[in-house]
């Protein structure tokens, strides 16, 4: 049988597996949290573990693209441009 190797571009491998850019994976967890979400409900959303989601929202925390309330996430005004500038480029 062949071996199953990842992607770069969000292509399906003979394998099933999809490999989504950082662009990608960011995309989603602003559009999960656009009226605000909770964690578990981003996990889901992005379809990630709870680790690389911990990692993603302090990065768009520092970025200024996320804000964290209480227990919601809410994607920020710059968050939203991103992902406006994020789909008009194809990204």
């Amino acid at each position: 049988m062949g071996s199953c190797r990842w992607r770069k571009k969000t292509v399906t491998s003979g394998c099933g597996y999809i490999r989504r850019s950082r662009t990608a994976i960011s995309v989603e967890i602003l559009k999960a949290a656009l009226e605000g979400a909770k964690k578990t409900h981003i996990v889901y959303s992005a379809n990630l573990n709870f680790d690389m989601v911990n990692r993603y929202l302090e990065m768009l925390e520092e970025k200024g693209l996320l804000e964290h309330k209480g227990n919601l996430y809410i994607t920020t005004a710059k968050g939203k441009e991103f992902q406006e500038i994020a789909k008009e480029l194809g990204l």
